[in-house]
């Protein structure tokens, strides 16, 4: 283990997990070009793109989050409720659906921030309780039903038009990663991030604002899971207040898939896209089996695939930890 670590130039566990995941996903590539026709096609790559950038979109957040050491699970029903409140506000014009589905993931993530660093309840507890009152204020707000956006503000074009080729949604997903990379990797709070995963208690007296920093990073979550909800709703031309489930595990599985421990303190804003890209690679390759008629998953199936490769990944990880740990020791 040591020799494979040291003539890849790998610190870590989690370096170890972001090769793997790159070479995952280029080899799910490969597999694909080589076995399916049309899989390299235009339409398959843009249809592709465009539809999982909520889900990398979301996956971002939650990296955040886990580098702190918390966890969110409130940002499927926060999208769900952000896709009702933009096509709501949608007919109005397009920036206020985009922005006011955004103030809504905003006002959950907020929500979340107060109650774990001022209330000082456990993020599970605390995201719990307000992923069900996202999912219960988007079907009050929505009346129990899916809620048609506007076509004639725009407002589709964010979720259904392309920009110089690409699809807006990744359009927007790839500038959020960029951003958020410069965040983590270049600017003081990235580092106060990764302290307060190692250690919160270590970090507050290292002066370092533990409460804002955490807040901040919740209020991210919030706002960057009711964007995907916005393109949730520009996408599919209606706002969806039963939609967002499972995404928690999603989210979870890609950062998890990528490298970043679950107990806090490392991370990667790249090996995140990849995770996230990675699992949606695999039900990309199953529907192409589908049609090709070698397996017939139906969609239920997902949640299943998506908790197989957690528990895997963790399991993994906690081998990893565990024999790093023993070989510190000797």
């Amino acid at each position: 283990m040591n020799s494979v670590l040291k003539a890849l130039a790998l610190k870590s566990p989690g370096d170890m997990a972001r090769l793997g995941v790159i070479l995952a996903l280029f080899g799910l590539i490969l597999f694909g070009a080589l076995r399916y026709e049309n899989f390299l096609s235009q339409y398959n790559i843009l249809s592709f793109l465009r539809y999982n950038s909520m889900f990398a979109l979301i996956a971002l957040g939650m990296a955040f989050v886990i580098i702190t050491g918390g966890i969110d699970l409130s940002v499927g029903g926060t999208a769900a409720m952000a896709s009702v409140v933009a096509a709501l506000l949608s007919p109005y014009h397009w920036a206020a659906g985009l922005f006011g589905g955004i103030a809504a993931g905003f006002a959950v993530g907020a929500l979340n921030g107060f109650t774990v660093t001022v209330m000082r309840i456990q993020p599970f507890i605390a995201t719990l309780a307000t992923m069900l009152a996202a999912y219960g204020t988007g079907l009050l707000l929505a009346g129990n039903q899916s809620v048609s956006v506007s076509y004639d503000s725009g407002f589709t074009s964010i979720g259904q038009d392309d920009f110089l080729g690409f699809p807006i949604p990744a359009w927007i997903a790839l500038l959020v990663y960029v951003a958020g990379w410069l965040v983590l990797e270049r600017l003081p709070v990235g580092r106060h991030m990764l302290a307060i995963g190692d250690g919160e208690a270590t970090a507050a007296l290292m002066g370092l604002k533990v409460r804002r920093t955490l807040a901040a990073v919740y209020v991210g979550s919030g706002a960057l899971a009711g964007l995907a909800g916005v393109i949730l709703a520009s996408q599919f031309g209606a706002g969806q207040p039963t939609e967002g489930v499972g995404w928690e595990l999603f989210a979870i599985a890609s950062v998890v898939v990528g490298g970043t421990l679950l107990t806090g303190g490392s991370g990667s804003v790249g090996a995140t896209l990849a995770g996230a890209l990675l699992l949606a690679m695999v039900f990309n390759i199953l529907n192409f089996e589908n049609g090709l008629g070698w397996i017939s998953l139906s969609a239920y199936w997902q949640s299943v695939i998506r908790g197989g490769f957690l528990l895997i990944v963790v399991v993994l990880q906690a081998r990893l930890m565990s024999r790093r740990t023993g070989e510190e020791h000797v």
